[in-house]
């Protein structure tokens, strides 16, 4: 994707030329505007490839489909034309699900403060109020900058005041999660006005509706990501923490798991949140003695056909394993077979292998009992032949070349067994391949008991110690 940006009006004036002085039909002179800026860098994904509708009689200017439907909205809500506003609000909200540059162009002309608008005038019509916040979901989808402190005190002030509609909780919540996405000031501002239990009580209240549970679930997680690049350091790790400790945030996610035994996204949905969760030993642990564990491997051996499913399990399983007791108690409860299937069984999908690989790297870490299991189900070829798989792949590759090492590290007699498979090969091979596989790769190959090539960097540093001339440790 370009770097570059250009203004939509830019690309709608070229368009237009196209039109004017080469006579190209409309989606002809689209896709020479297209084909002409990408050629030259231009990132054109939040820009509208159409062209503008035709000038208004009243002497208007050519706008875009969506700009139209924003004017249509913004008059109705100027009259307080409560039957027009509704039909506007379903038309605009299709129109901003199409794509982010359809969205991206309305919020560049004033579509949030037309949608708030909306949103406060629709207050006390339930009917109203839900087509409002749907519109308020889509145009914050992708641009959370969009969300000012009003809306933030309209949504908390909404999940309060229907905190029993399943709708409208639903509604305010997927605001929330977009408004909050790769924003880290949201995410501050909507926990300091006390949306993590306004999020946990809602899966409490509604534990039998899938899509609150799901959705609140995810916001909840998505308030301890670090995804804000122009924040150096976010509150993710405390977010984590209050859910836990203030909200009994592992509780109400494992109970909630109980209403769901059938639903294979919902409880990949709350597997993923509880990994994120596992920030502390005593959580990791605490998952486990509420039946968290239970539910994880139980999951992963109903569906173990299903992908998405099986990477967000094999996460789970890899974030409370960072707790030694833990450890032993996957093991206990057959999660190594479990995750040996999963790499197998998937083999063409590097995530899984990444994930697997990790999980039994975590398991193997400090457990010599462990690594016995692990290499009688087969771990160690697991990995190799996910390495095999996926050469190009850095994290499997990393992750596959640390599991053999805690294999090998405290039980030497695996390190025949291993390279009788074809380890030192493929380890060479990734070490050569991925510059940041050259650490882990160098310490699995000594620990297997292979010469390893020592790669040093000399500078001005290595020569002066060479010579005497510098600081001795």
């Amino acid at each position: 994707m370009g770097s570059k940006q250009i203004a939509q009006e830019t690309f709608d004036d070229a368009v237009q030329e196209n039109i004017t002085e080469f006579e190209m039909d409309p989606e002809e002179a689209v896709r020479e505007a297209v084909q002409q800026f990408e050629s030259q860098g231009v990132d054109l994904s939040n820009i509208v490839k159409a062209v503008r509708q035709p000038a208004s009689e009243n002497g208007q200017k050519q706008k875009h489909e969506i700009l139209l439907t924003l004017d249509s909205l913004g008059r109705a809500v100027a009259d307080s034309d409560l039957a027009e506003m509704a039909e506007q609000l379903v038309v605009f909200t299709d129109q901003c699900k199409e794509q982010l540059a359809f969205r991206y162009l309305a919020g560049q002309n004033g579509a949030y403060s037309v949608v708030f608008s909306a949103c406060q005038l629709a207050s006390g019509d339930r009917n109203l109020m839900l087509k409002a916040f749907y519109t308020l979901s889509a145009i914050l989808d992708g641009q959370p900058d969009l969300l000012d402190s009003a809306g933030q005190d309209l949504l908390l002030h909404t999940l309060k005041e229907y905190r029993d509609d399943a709708e409208m909780t639903l509604a305010g919540i997927r605001c929330i999660r977009h408004a909050c996405l790769k924003h880290e000031q949201n995410r501050q501002d909507f926990v300091k006005g006390g949306v993590l239990p306004l999020l946990t009580g809602a899966i409490v209240q509604h534990g039998d509706s899938a899509d609150v549970v799901r959705t609140a679930s995810s916001t909840l997680r998505v308030m301890t990501f670090d995804d804000d690049i122009r924040v150096p350091f976010g509150h993710a790790h405390d977010h984590a923490k209050m859910i836990v400790l203030e909200n009994d945030g592992l509780r109400v996610l494992i109970e909630a798991a109980k209403a769901f035994t059938d639903n294979s996204s919902v409880l990949s949905e709350l597997c993923a949140t509880l990994s994120r969760l596992s920030v502390r030993n005593e959580f990791c642990q605490e998952i486990v003695d509420l039946g968290g564990l239970n539910f994880m491997v139980a999951l992963l051996a109903d569906c173990i056909d299903h992908p998405d499913v099986v990477k967000q399990v094999l996460s789970a399983i890899r974030a409370v394993a960072g707790n030694d007791d833990v450890k032993d108690a996957i093991v206990n409860a057959g999660g190594t077979d479990l995750i040996v299937l999963a790499i197998s069984h998937h083999l063409a999908n590097p995530q899984i292998c990444e994930q697997g690989c990790a999980a039994l790297c975590m398991l193997a870490l400090r457990k010599p009992e462990n690594c016995n299991v692990i290499m009688e189900g087969g771990g160690a070829l697991a990995a190799l032949q996910a390495m095999k798989a996926h050469p190009r792949e850095v994290a499997v590759q990393k992750q596959a070349c640390m599991l053999i090492r805690n294999l090998v590290s405290r039980s030497r007699d695996f390190s025949q067994p291993i390279l009788e498979m074809g380890a030192e090969n493929l380890i060479t091979e990734a070490r050569a391949t991925h510059r940041d596989c050259d650490d882990v790769a160098k310490a699995a190959l000594r620990d297997l008991g292979c010469k390893v090539e020592l790669r040093e960097l000399w500078t001005d540093k290595n020569w002066s110690s060479v010579f005497g001339c510098g600081k001795h440790s």
